[in-house]
């Protein structure tokens, strides 16, 4: 059985890289996948109470459970197996990669942005620092 780590943001992009997971399960091959949802730490100025952390983390939280259960639904339409599904909070290229080792999948899937060449020169890309720390193929979905 091939397992596949899908990276979820709620984004089209990310729509279409289930999709393509979807296409190989079609195909014929034996995958579970593990839908994991990386909420970036919040950037905290001032003197944020104790009151207001917890409810922006609470917040982040509702988020990844809403973005989770549409991917859920979406992934099965299109006949995954899923496992349990995976939360991370932190820098996401790094989260990804680091949940991965974790699951020791054989694969991540994901969506990108397409910017091109000059836009990830700016701006950078989580897909592709993704690519340069991943132990294991990345399948990158325009």
């Amino acid at each position: 059985m091939l397992k596949i780590l899908i990276a979820v943001d709620g984004s089209e992009h990310a729509d279409r890289a289930m999709d393509a997971v979807g296409a190989m399960v079609r195909s014929s091959l034996d995958v579970e996948a593990t839908l994991l949802c990386v909420s970036p730490e919040p950037l905290l100025y001032g003197g944020y109470t104790l009151e207001t952390i917890a409810k922006i983390e609470e917040d982040q939280k509702n988020q990844q459970t809403a973005i989770l259960a549409k991917a859920a639904e979406r992934a099965r339409a299109q006949g995954l197996k899923l496992a349990k599904p995976a939360r991370a909070h932190g820098v996401i290229a790094n989260e990804i990669v680091r949940v991965a080792r974790e699951l020791k999948v054989d694969q991540i899937a994901m969506g990108t942005r397409g910017m091109g060449a000059v836009g990830s020169v700016l701006l950078g890309s989580v897909a592709q620092r993704v690519i340069h720390q991943s132990p294991v193929p990345v399948l990158l979905v325009k």
